[in-house]
């Protein structure tokens, strides 16, 4: 598209929110063809309905408004009556007709667009009535197009209506021979068969005209990429500040982390670049749960903390990079690792008796614990 903004090309397709921004203006895809086959269609459909009760209650009225005595032409109040009458007669008939009509002038927008009410759209705009900006809609590729789809309307509809008239000439050319009640429900359907037919050709039009309006209203909206770059940085924010509040909100949830450490029952290590502090809550029924966990700097920080706090600190580098890798913070330790972990705690319970109490000091050898191949991480 030679269409460009700020030298660059809109290439890009619009956004959700371009979209909607433009729907709250008013500027949605909008096919006038497809409301007026709608529209026309129904309307057919509607005279199948009940053209033959209105065929037969106008001849009534027309015979009975042409039936004319001496009494109704001295009587002024009679001609009140004769429009009652017909009133009464072909009141239901036009009312069903009217409706079904109007309710698919109303349902043709929803098809294409969908029901849409603007205020900014209903606003009155005065850049719209200069003569200059008419004369540019006009004898633009807009205004060719709907040049285009009015001779294609033209020639269809004209095709189609002589070949209608043609293929019935005969009974056309014998209407002139028949009672005038016959001759006008005869008419009343060849008028109704024919403007049925006429419409549905129009689908034609508003086959390609539909595609044709979506296709023109994205083009319309589509953007430039320094557009949709803009676009994110106000929506999501530009890089520098969302970088920046990740930062903050690890620095946050390192700080909940690290005040946790004290609560832990054991700190487990790798022992230089992995730290997980694990508890067990005796009067639940629970695994233990891993309090924190880090790498490098962040295991430097759990390691002084828990000593800091006298909380146990045992180098089982396998078993630390199992739980590392395996269980998030806050989260019970898998099952497959319960014998290695309960055999931690035990050794961690039976230090503590026996510097509370003495007795023989328990022993646990770290490379022994039991992990299953599907746990086991490398360095």
């Amino acid at each position: 598209m030679a269409e460009q903004d700020s030298g660059q090309e809109r290439t890009e397709d619009p956004t959700g929110k371009r979209l909607q921004d433009a729907r709250d203006k008013g500027q949605v895809p909008r096919s006038q063809e497809l409301s007026t086959v709608v529209v026309l269609v129904a309307s057919a459909v509607g005279m199948l309905f009940v053209g033959g009760n209105l065929i037969s209650s106008l001849g009534e009225v027309m015979t009975q408004s042409f039936s004319l005595n001496r009494k109704l032409i001295m009587d002024p109040h009679m001609m009140a009556q004769q429009l009652i009458f017909a009133l009464k007669i072909m009141a239901l008939d036009v009312l069903t007709f009217l409706a079904i009509t109007l309710i698919a002038a109303l349902s043709a927008p929803a098809l294409i667009g969908g029901w849409n009410f603007s205020a900014q759209a209903m606003g009155v705009k005065l850049e719209k009535m200069s003569p200059l900006r008419g004369l540019k809609r006009i004898f633009g590729p807009q205004g060719l197009v709907e040049l285009g789809k009015a001779l294609g309307k033209f020639l269809l509809v004209g095709s189609i209506g002589t070949l209608i008239l043609w293929s019935l000439r005969d009974r056309l050319l014998t209407l002139g021979r028949q009672e005038v009640q016959i001759a006008m429900t005869e008419l009343g359907y060849i008028v109704l068969w024919g403007f049925l037919a006429i419409c549905a050709s129009l689908i034609l039009i508003a086959l390609i005209d539909v595609p044709f309006q979506k296709w023109n209203h994205t083009k319309q909206l589509r953007m430039t990429k320094q557009e949709v770059k803009d676009e994110n940085k106000e929506t999501e924010g530009s890089p520098e500040v969302k970088g920046r509040i990740r930062r903050m909100q690890i620095q946050l949830s390192q700080q909940r982390m690290m005040q946790d450490v004290p609560k832990a029952d054991v700190i487990i290590t790798n022992p230089t670049h992995y730290a997980v502090a694990l508890r067990y809550d005796q009067t639940k029924s629970g695994a233990p749960v891993v309090l924190a966990k880090g790498t490098d700097l962040i295991a430097q920080q759990i390691r002084m903390v828990g000593d800091h706090h006298e909380v146990p600190i045992i180098s089982a580098p396998p078993l630390t990079r199992a739980v590392y890798y395996s269980t998030e913070i806050g989260q019970e330790i898998p099952s497959g690792l319960y014998i290695a972990v309960a055999q931690i705690l035990a050794f961690v319970f039976q230090l503590r008796r026996y510097k509370n109490t003495g007795g023989n000091k328990p022993n646990l050898n770290t490379e022994d614990l039991p992990i299953p191949d599907e746990f086991k991480r490398d360095e």
